[in-house]
């Protein structure tokens, strides 16, 4: 719910400031009736005079400013008086912060003024504006009409008769019928409410009616302004998010058990912050902060940013809030743990996403591990060293490994240029680039789709198992769904005399049906349309596998093969297992009838 702070006196404790003292500059000599006399009827009389001194520097003849707010128990006879023959006077009170008024009471000791304003600042004084006109004639002093006559009117009557001579009251209502207010915390009644400063002007001095002619004394001994009490009471201003300044019940209370200074600072609630909780706490910035709604005691609590647990604090971004459907709008300040994002939700540059740990944990992100010879530069995000949430490196050309470690199967020469293609059919040495003899007698380099090879088994996945399928069954890059990701560097049809020299074992046309990860193999089942060249192997127009030997570094076969895509396929077999493979060096195209007549008339006419 929304939060009210207690009300209490805002006076005590401060001492206000009057333009003039009595006595301040030397003794002054003073005249006064007593309480006694002028309370009551005037008709009487008001008795005889006492006379007396005033001096600001002796504290037993002393009526300063601070008297008009002490404990009015504690001290009830205790005043504020200025100097003699002043018109205009001046009594300020200044506020070290914002405050809600209520209500305003002085308790003057001389006649109250004939005319006076009670004014406010918002502004810590650049500024002010009247809360309320008192004169004995409104119309005449200031040009407005009565409240008794006109309700709401900015100026009243009811406080400026000279009559009682003392203790006469002056009384001001910030919330008054005129001045309905159904949600203390909008932006209505914070103008209407809030100040940082508050005044009077006390413009024109009156005289207690029963002075008669034959005074005694001189009459200027009588000419002053002087005030037993000045109460403002009022609150803190906590936008509803608080009912408690420092202390107990909002208020420091001293030995004696009075109820002393009442602060301006508030306790927060609902994760809100500053004197006023006028800002949300720095990590809780995830909507727009907004008061206490007093009306229907909604709370509007700042929301909690989803930083996971990777920043300290958070700013709210209106073209975040704005792109979300105003769901979120919290952006995390200064990510840790190597992680950056709006939320902190991702690694940045040069560490990768360790899925072996929740996003919470300060060791979620862990460095790429890239060798510097076989790792590219230049990648399609120039600042990733290795992909964000696999970890795989980005590699030169011909170069394979989640490290970028090693030359592809088919290519030799590890170095700063990367690999070099074998100029073999199959395979050759990774060192010398010597080709090997026979197929037949290569190791089957077995490396399946899915990343499940002896030095990728402590590697996190890190991608979800809808990024590695194509469908139901198939799993595996999809080049069509990820271009981005599967890039090979692919066999292309020469001349006539290179398409010989590769001397091919088979030549068809197949649809690429699915992929699947063997756990020890990748193998691609397709359908055979059309068989252009069989050697060893039988081949058929129906469906078989065939088994891709390379890889690269992000999963993905090579040549790539995507399903659903009819391709002109040409390479090498392996007839122990009676395997068709696929290559570096196999020719691997989209099927298109011109190409299929063309690899038909090579093999008629010029293979001999």
């Amino acid at each position: 719910r929304s939060c009210n702070p207690p009300v209490g006196n805002l006076a005590t404790g401060r001492t206000p400031v009057t333009l003039t003292t009595c006595g301040q500059n030397s003794t002054e000599l003073y005249c006064f009736y007593p309480d006694q006399n002028l309370l009551h009827q005037v008709s009487q009389g008001c008795g005889q005079p006492r006379c007396t001194k005033c001096n600001a520097n002796q504290p037993d003849n002393s009526h300063l400013p601070a008297d008009m707010t002490d404990d009015f128990f504690a001290n009830p006879i205790s005043w504020w008086q200025s100097a003699q023959g002043v018109h205009r006077e001046e009594i300020r009170l200044d506020f070290e912060t914002e405050f809600y008024l209520t209500h305003v009471i002085a308790v003057f000791k001389s006649p109250r003024p004939a005319a006076m304003v009670l004014e406010r600042s918002q502004d810590y004084g650049q500024t002010w504006r009247p809360y309320k006109y008192f004169s004995i004639n409104c119309t005449a002093t200031f040009g407005l009409q009565d409240d008794l006559i006109e309700e709401g009117s900015m100026c009243t009557s009811r406080y400026s008769d000279a009559v009682p001579c003392t203790r006469g009251e002056v009384i001001y209502r910030a919330l008054s019928p005129a001045n309905k207010i159904e949600d203390p915390y909008s932006p209505e009644a914070q103008d209407l409410l809030k100040l940082t400063n508050l005044r009077f002007l006390l413009l024109k001095r009156q005289e207690c009616p029963c002075h008669g002619s034959g005074l005694v004394e001189k009459p200027q001994r009588f000419a002053h302004y002087a005030i037993y009490d000045l109460i403002i009471r009022g609150s803190c201003f906590c936008n509803g998010h608080a009912e408690e300044s420092p202390g107990s019940v909002g208020f420091l209370r001293e030995p004696s058990g009075c109820v002393g200074l009442v602060h301006g600072k508030c306790v927060c609630r609902h994760n809100t912050a500053g004197d006023h909780c006028e800002k949300c706490a720095p990590l809780y910035n995830d909507q727009p902060w907004k008061p206490g709604d007093g009306k229907t005691g909604a709370p509007n609590e700042c929301r909690k940013c989803r930083c996971h647990s990777h920043a300290d604090s958070c700013h709210f971004d209106l073209s975040v809030w704005l792109a979300s459907g105003k769901r979120s709008g919290g952006v995390c300040d200064n990510c840790k743990h190597n992680t950056e994002g709006h939320r902190c939700q991702r690694c940045k540059p040069g560490y990768y996403r360790d899925r072996g740990k929740p996003m919470s944990s300060a060791e979620v992100c862990k460095p790429c591990a890239c060798q510097p010879v076989g790792s590219a530069n230049a990648t399609f995000s120039r600042s990733w060293r290795c992909h964000p949430r696999t970890g795989f490196c980005f590699c030169k050309p011909g170069v394979a490994g989640p490290n970028c470690d090693r030359c592809l199967m088919g290519y030799w020469g590890f170095g700063e240029n990367g690999c070099r293609p074998c100029d073999c059919a199959g395979d050759c040495d990774q060192h010398t680039g010597n080709c090997f003899n026979g197929y037949d007698n290569e190791p089957f380099f077995n490396i399946p789709l899915g990343g499940r090879i002896s030095d990728l088994e402590q590697m996190p996945t890190n991608e979800s198992e809808e990024e590695w399928k194509w469908n139901d069954h198939e799993q595996g890059f999809s080049a069509l769904r990820h271009p981005e990701k599967c890039v090979c560097k692919e066999k292309v049809l020469g001349s006539v005399t290179d398409f010989c020299q590769m001397k091919y074992a088979y030549v068809i046309k197949a649809r690429i049906l699915s992929a699947h990860d063997k756990g020890t193999h990748a193998e691609v089942v397709v359908k055979v349309k059309k068989v252009l060249k069989s050697g060893k192997v039988k081949i058929a127009r129906s469906n078989r596998s065939i088994y891709p030997e390379s890889w690269t570094n992000r999963g993905c076969t090579c040549p790539i093969l995507n399903p659903g895509t009819d391709y002109l396929i040409a390479g090498q077999e392996d007839s122990r297992t009676s395997k068709l493979l696929v290559n570096m060096n196999s020719l691997v195209k989209p099927w298109k009838a011109h190409l299929g007549k063309q690899v038909s008339d090579i093999l008629r006419t010029g293979c001999k």
